[in-house]
């Protein structure tokens, strides 16, 4: 129930100020224990211990938390929505239309964020007609970064293509009108990565090594030329500086990706300690995807090479991660929802990230916060809860730093805020009235 401290922003100017709370802001800082923070309209106006709240406060509608921890909303770097998670086959979409497969969407974007994910990077199958609906707040969803597609060659972890000559990827996972997704040479990498800035990419997702699931390719087989992936760097920084994504499991693939600059190694399964030796001096980010890995395969439900490949590098990704945080590389946090790991399960990644690959529980929420932020490119609007950064936040009733499971149990999400606006509010910590909803 609400603290007894409580009163609506009537007319306030916007102003809500939440106290009695335990902060943890996303920098790595230590909790604040009596904490406060003043949220104006979308934005954090000021957070810090409440002693120091400035005298001159101006008037605000003000709701105690009854001592519960408050932690920035939380951000996936890597998430496919398009994809149905273990509820579902990709190649279901073979047979439905696009407007049931967005309904589909909708549902796993408002799950998303009612279980405490308020950004996410889709890398693959949503176009930015989605983010735009987000970001309108037409529709309930975590702040989007979208790739639109995923770029590799012919016989590549993006081609998709069955032996009746259907492109599953083009039909099941992405929308129409996606630029195409495979690419035959450098100039052929420069017009795609073009094509994306024009369809409104947030990030360029290539595929540098092959894939678990695509029909083709192994994991350790090379998927893109280098100097193709050299191409789309360049291109991409040409456009803004977007980062590139790199799908990489295999050494072959992980190597080429690292040495032409990408900004992001994806899985990177076969790390070895030359190359996190050299994405720690290129200042590159691992996202280690643990959470895909410890899904128990199911023959029934994929072929069985993809069954074979998944019981191989699983094990090899679960044995890697500890090695590249121990060598300090980069760590954001990411889940591959959608294949095997179901929608809203995001931050059962954290517990992983602890178990099995040695972070500290305030590292692995700084992965999830503030890192995950400076790699998405949104490090100055959302990530952490300073002054200036969106309202974005989750309310939990959990110690995350003696706890850190049990955020990805939906009922210790007791409630989430993005940009000021409730998502949602399991246990009514929020009260009534002080702060609005989200869709309203």
């Amino acid at each position: 129930m609400p603290s007894p401290d409580e009163s609506p922003a009537g007319d306030t100017g916007d102003l809500v100020l939440l106290r009695d709370l335990r902060l943890i802001d996303g920098t790595g800082a230590a909790p604040v224990p009596d904490a406060a923070l003043l949220i104006e309209g979308t934005t954090i106006r000021w957070a810090g211990p409440a002693a120091l709240l400035p005298a001159d406060l101006p008037p605000a509608g003000r709701l105690g938390l009854g001592g519960r921890t408050v932690c920035p909303g939380f951000i996936d770097a890597h998430v496919h929505f398009a994809l149905p998670g273990p509820a579902g086959n990709p190649l279901q979409g073979l047979y439905e239309l696009p407007t049931y497969r967005t309904l589909k969407v909708l549902d796993r974007l408002r799950v998303t964020l009612e279980n405490g994910v308020t950004t996410a990077r889709d890398l693959m199958g949503l176009d930015a007609g989605f983010r735009q609906a987000v970001a309108e707040r037409r529709i309930a969803g975590p702040r989007l970064l979208v790739s639109v597609t995923m770029l590799s060659q012919r016989a590549g972890h993006a081609d998709f293509t069955l032996a009746s000559g259907i492109d599953g990827l083009a039909v099941a996972v992405t929308f129409p009108e996606t630029p195409p997704s495979l690419v035959g040479s450098v100039d052929d990498m420069r017009a795609r990565v073009r094509d994306l800035v024009a369809a409104g990419t947030d990030c360029v997702k290539l595929a540098t090594s092959g894939g678990v699931t695509s029909p083709h390719d192994q994991p350790d087989w090379l998927g893109l030329r280098p100097e193709m992936i050299r191409a789309a760097v360049e291109e991409a920084g040409a456009y803004g500086g977007l980062p590139v994504a790199a799908h990489a499991i295999g050494r072959p693939g992980i190597e080429a990706a690292v040495r032409s600059g990408v900004t992001s190694v994806e899985h990177g399964y076969a790390l070895d300690d030359d190359l996190r030796a050299e994405m720690v001096d290129r200042g590159q980010y691992l996202v280690p995807t643990l959470l895909e890995t410890t899904q128990d395969l199911d023959p029934a439900r994929t072929s069985p090479s993809a069954y074979e490949k998944g019981v191989r590098w699983h094990r090899i990704a679960q044995e890697s991660v500890a090695r590249s945080a121990a060598a300090g590389v980069r760590i954001a946090m990411g889940t591959d929802s959608g294949l095997a790991v179901g929608h809203g399960q995001n931050l059962r990644e954290l517990g992983l990230l602890v178990d099995l690959g040695g972070l500290t529980p305030m590292a692995a929420i700084v992965s999830a916060t503030g890192e995950a932020a400076r790699l998405c490119g949104v490090g100055e609007l959302t990530g952490t809860l300073e002054a200036g950064k969106a309202a974005d936040l989750v309310v939990t009733d959990v110690d995350p730093l003696t706890d850190i499971a049990a955020l990805g149990e939906p009922s210790h999400i007791l409630a989430v805020v993005k940009e000021g606006r409730i998502a949602i509010d399991r246990a009514g910590v929020l009260g009534t009235g002080v702060l609005p909803a989200l869709l309203h």
